[in-house]
């Protein structure tokens, strides 16, 4: 399979997904109860990693951290790990971080490469995920939706604001270093060196 940038799957390539895996697998566990969802440092790792790897690279990392907390490894918040994690209230926005990175890939994969594109998919992402985590922690606890605003969504706004300005400071000049590591000229697809 190949994208805009060359071969997904080379070695390269799998590396840096490997890579951005294991940031989100140490970020995630450090957390901070605020009633039942916790504040965790997930969300930074994973607006980080959709906006250096993109939609497709970025959703394999992501997918990849699930899959080894679902076997076992204490990669979910508060070291925590197991497939009953995801079935639990929380569960919802674990497997919510999938359209998180999806839609902010997909704006940072964007050519304009202006900040104010990966602030709007961060934005769009977080509400992706605060919807498909709230609505099923609604239906796990049979709270009404103001009530789970109020637990879920209002108190980690905040602290959100704080990772997405953290992480459009830093993403294009790193974006742009790792680039030119991870895929060398292929970033540049489509504009073919001219002829002498």
């Amino acid at each position: 399979m190949k994208d805009e940038k060359g071969n997904l799957f080379s070695v390269r390539s799998l590396v840096f997904m490997a890579l951005f895996a294991a940031i989100i697998c140490v970020a995630a566990p450090y957390s901070i109860p605020v009633g039942p969802i916790p504040v965790t440092l997930a969300t930074f790792a994973i607006y980080l990693t959709g906006t250096i790897l993109g939609a497709k690279r970025g959703m394999i990392s992501v997918i990849v951290y699930i899959l080894l907390g679902a076997v076992g490894l204490p990669v979910f918040s508060n070291f925590a790990g197991g497939f009953q994690k995801l079935l639990g209230v929380t569960g919802g926005y674990i497997i919510g971080y999938i359209p998180l990175v999806l839609i902010v890939g997909i704006f940072a994969d964007m050519k304009t490469k202006k900040h104010w594109t990966m602030i709007i998919g961060m934005i769009l992402g977080t509400v992706a995920l605060y919807a498909f985590g709230t609505a099923w922690f609604m239906i796990m606890t049979g709270t009404d939706l103001v009530s789970a605003l109020g637990s879920c969504v209002i108190p980690f706004l905040p602290g959100d604001g704080i990772k997405i300005a953290c992480v459009t400071a830093i993403a294009l000049p790193l974006k742009s270093k790792l680039n030119n590591a991870m895929f060398g000229t292929l970033q540049n697809v489509g504009n073919k060196p001219k002829q002498s």
